[in-house]
């Protein structure tokens, strides 16, 4: 068997002071950052929301979610929009902010260790990993989905 048919394909995503590994199967599109339209007494990780084909998006900090910095730069910033795997028909997508543009990294089995100690996780990861020798982390995007959806239906 060819040890690269195990590869996937996944997206390195800057947020501030950390970084996200995702799939790339969940990435929609990666657009310019366009200040959001605000939503009434939304959490500060739900900047608002941006439109995008036709749909207004939530727009997620998961730098404030997870705890990493209390402040957003938008100075170069962009917006990565994706499939929300949750099966609400109401939010079939969504937006978490970048800084700069993602990279197209390749995940394999040797490449990735997961390097966390054992300890609860912040708000919206699923564990911490090293990709070579990138720290990041591999977002609990269900958790991340069911927040947004409850943040919504309390604004």
């Amino acid at each position: 068997m060819n040890p690269q048919q195990n590869d996937i394909r996944g997206v390195m995503i800057n947020v501030t002071n950390g970084r996200v590994l995702l799939p790339n199967a969940t990435v929609s599109e990666v657009i310019t950052f366009a200040v959001p339209e605000p939503v009434p007494n939304a959490p500060n990780w739900l900047l608002g929301r941006i439109r995008w084909r036709g749909w207004r998006l939530p727009l997620v900090s998961f730098a404030r979610l997870a705890g990493y910095s209390d402040t957003e730069g938008e100075l170069g910033a962009k917006v990565v929009v994706l499939k929300a795997l949750g099966g609400n028909a109401k939010l079939p997508y969504f937006a978490m902010l970048t800084q700069g543009f993602p990279r197209l990294v390749t995940v394999s089995h040797d490449a990735l260790a997961e390097s966390g100690d054992g300890e609860e996780q912040a708000p919206g990861v699923l564990m911490p990993v090293m990709l070579r020798d990138d720290p990041a982390v591999v977002p609990d995007l269900a958790q991340i989905e069911q927040r947004i959806s409850d943040a919504l239906a309390a604004a």
